[in-house]
């Protein structure tokens, strides 16, 4: 139960941070390379299925991912760019605070029900999955966004200095 304990503070420390980045990143222009390396940084974590005892089966994965990319959906609903200055900024969205913290809730929720019937470890695997799952939509989605409006904004394809 320890276990559940740390990784459930940490999940709140994290989204408290993630929600800090958010309203920050929203006051300077957004980037290509912004957009695109949280995910690329996040994906380091899959070393953790090198040890057994976070390893999953094929049916969590599958469940795990459906669950992320489900979330990913309100994330994206909240996450829209605009052009101010000649730049591409991030919008502010209350909502995006409001579905975070949702969000965080029913991950704590799920892992305090789900932690007595799965091992802690399968368990940390199946939410880095759903994590991992979330992000990548989200973000893929965003880069897509940005691209749009800098080509709206550039007059033509996106060119090497987009980053």
């Amino acid at each position: 139960m320890n276990y559940v304990l740390a990784s459930t503070v940490g999940a709140v420390g994290m989204a408290i941070f993630v929600t800090f980045m958010r309203m920050k990143a929203a006051k300077k222009p957004a980037t290509a390379k912004k957009i695109i390396l949280p995910p690329i940084f996040m994906s380091t974590g899959a070393l953790m299925f090198i040890f057994p005892m976070f390893r999953v089966h094929f049916l969590q994965i599958i469940e795990a991912l459906t669950v992320g990319m489900l979330f990913s959906i309100l994330l994206i609903k909240t996450s829209k760019f605009e052009i101010r200055n000649q730049q591409i900024y991030l919008k502010r969205s209350k909502a995006f605070v409001f579905i975070l913290i949702g969000l965080l809730v029913v991950r704590v929720i799920a892992k305090l029900v789900l932690s007595s019937s799965i091992d802690v470890g399968e368990l940390s695997g199946m939410f880095w999955i759903l994590a991992f799952g979330m992000i990548v939509p989200w973000r893929t989605s965003m880069y897509l966004q940005f691209k749009n409006l800098y080509n709206e904004l550039h007059g033509g394809p996106a060119k090497k200095n987009m980053v």
